[in-house]
């Protein structure tokens, strides 16, 4: 069975930057979507808060994971979740439903920002780097 990746940043196709690239060339687009919540600017990369209650959106790639395990470690590392001690992490990888543009919902990995955002601007439109 599929697993996927909820993208809403760095790793949407055309946005990875070179440390990160050939991993994320590995996974595939399914179809574009949205999770309820909140979408910060934290300078040249994106932080999201879900919240099924928000009327704003943070919109995104759905995009399915190859079989290599491997990937998903290297994606933790490039994310900064370490999975031992998540309380201390940037981001934490969690399980989110994700609205489909198409219809349906998906259930995705998430990364979640594990910071106050502080001073960090909402992105308007919930779209990063489009």
């Amino acid at each position: 069975m599929s697993e996927y990746l909820f993208a809403y940043g760095t790793l949407q196709p055309g946005l990875a930057p070179t440390q990160i690239a050939r991993v994320a060339a590995k996974l595939r687009p399914v179809g574009e979507g949205f999770v309820r919540g909140w979408l910060y600017d934290l300078g040249g990369y994106p932080g999201a808060v879900a919240d099924p209650g928000a009327k704003s959106r943070i919109i995104g790639t759905v995009m399915e994971l190859p079989e290599d395990e491997g990937v998903l470690a290297r994606l933790d590392a490039y994310e900064g979740f370490d999975p031992r001690a998540p309380e201390t992490s940037e981001y934490i990888r969690e399980r989110q439903a994700v609205e489909l543009n198409t219809g349906g919902t998906v259930e995705c990995w998430f990364y979640r920002y594990n910071r106050e955002p502080r001073d960090a601007p909402q992105v308007e439109k919930g779209e990063w780097g489009r």
